[in-house]
């Protein structure tokens, strides 16, 4: 079994990725919600609280947990290079062109000796008041005297413990996802350098998707529903230019298993941000869906094209018939679909906000979910799922679940 190994979304929990929320959920100001993607600002005190029950959950249940902050900061601590390398990058990311401000904030963030320290002042955000006021009144110019102290010259990361989006993982490979929007794409660059120069993943690990195409995917949009067949959603987030390019990148490597990608066209809407927000895999023969989606689903196979010497082929064709036919063609087994808040449609949609269908299947049957979708969570008992429940409450204010905020990296085979 390599480093990554996920050939299914239901398989026992081996391993998994996770973000603590920290300081850049402190950073979220009314002004600038829109364009971090939040609806709301979490209060963090209870937002970590909510997140150590969710990983000391995971840890009881079997499932070794690690963090996107610590196995970042291994790089870092690796060589010079690397981290003068990554911090130069930061800032470019960043958006950081003013010449001043960005040797200011390079020489700001090298004075940090704390790898993990760095780590996470990069993913808190970085205002104007960070840097040394001496430093900045040796040469006075324009933008000194009309930017604010408190104004951000690197803006926080907020949406960093979803950690589901940035990359996914696919048989024994990652897609290394270019993400939807400016704010979360540089959320990427952690993988990168990660996956780069990890010394437990540097050079073991296959890449499907690359963060530097011009495609935006997400990693919520991709399921693994067996070690042949890869879900993935056409949504708000992902692109079918981007499915193109990631089936013709499965297909072209022979190590691959995967043979069949499945793309499911959902209604654009920030409610169905995500394939999986709408349909997950909750056990061999259960999905839970939202039952919004059910009049508008357009679902196209994707196989390799007949030419065997052309990478760029491809066959697509369209598949007519309902969600749970199709599922049980791909799986050759007969299939429950689970409705959100047990089909009732303000229900459905009130728990579908707070990620009602967001489960995380973490062995066949057995889920961690929110404890506020009450309705849901009874639905999934009375079909049988051995259900656990977290707090939610600020969590669920970014608009993602347990499966937002987890990105499994080692599943045992089925």
């Amino acid at each position: 079994m390599g480093k990554i190994h996920v050939t299914s979304e239901i398989a026992p929990l081996k391993k998994v990725l996770l973000h603590r929320p920290g300081k850049e959920l402190l950073n979220l100001t009314p002004d600038s919600l829109s364009r971090l993607l939040f609806d709301d600002i979490p209060y963090l005190p209870d937002a970590i609280k909510e997140h150590d029950e969710f990983a000391d959950l995971l840890r009881q249940n079997g499932v070794e947990v690690v963090y996107l902050e610590d196995l970042m900061a291994d790089v870092l601590d690796l060589s010079e290079e690397i981290r003068d390398k990554f911090i130069k990058q930061f800032v470019y990311e960043a958006g950081i062109r003013t010449p001043k401000y960005k040797y200011l904030v390079i020489d700001y963030l090298d004075q940090i000796t704390n790898s993990k320290q760095l780590v996470l002042k990069t993913m808190e955000g970085i205002q104007i008041s960070d840097i040394s006021r001496r430093k900045r009144d040796i040469e006075k110019s324009l933008i000194d005297q009309i930017d604010e102290e408190d104004k951000f010259i690197a803006d926080p990361m907020p949406n960093l413990y979803f950690t589901r989006d940035n990359f996914a993982s696919i048989g024994e490979g990652i897609s290394l996802n270019k993400m939807y929007s400016v704010t979360r794409n540089r959320e990427t660059i952690y993988a990168e350098y990660i996956f780069n120069y990890h010394p437990e993943y540097k050079d073991q690990v296959d890449k499907y998707y690359d963060r530097f195409y011009p495609y935006h995917t997400e990693g919520g949009d991709l399921l693994n529903l067996n070690e042949h067949i890869l879900a993935v959603g056409i949504s708000q987030r992902t692109c079918p230019e981007a499915i193109d390019q990631l089936a013709k990148n499965l297909f072209k490597d022979p190590e691959c298993k995967i043979d069949t990608v499945l793309a499911f066209n959902i209604p654009n809407s920030r409610a169905f941000m995500h394939l999986d927000t709408v349909f997950t895999q909750i056990d061999y023969d259960k999905f839970t869906y939202h039952p919004g989606i059910m009049d508008t689903l357009q679902v196209f196979e994707i196989t390799e094209g007949d030419d065997p010497n052309s990478d760029e082929d491809l066959t697509v064709t369209e598949i007519n018939d309902s969600l749970e036919h199709i599922l049980e063609k791909y799986l050759k087994r007969k299939i429950t679909l689970i409705p959100c808040a047990g089909g009732d449609k303000v229900s459905a949609e009130r728990e579908q906000w707070n990620d009602g269908s967001n489960t995380l299947c973490i062995a066949p049957g057995v889920v961690i979910v929110y404890d506020r979708n009450n309705l849901t969570n009874q639905t999934l008992r009375a079909y049988g799922i051995k259900v656990l429940e977290i707090h939610g409450a600020e969590l669920s204010r970014g608009r993602g679940g347990p499966r937002c905020m987890s990105m499994p990296l080692i599943r045992e085979d089925l």
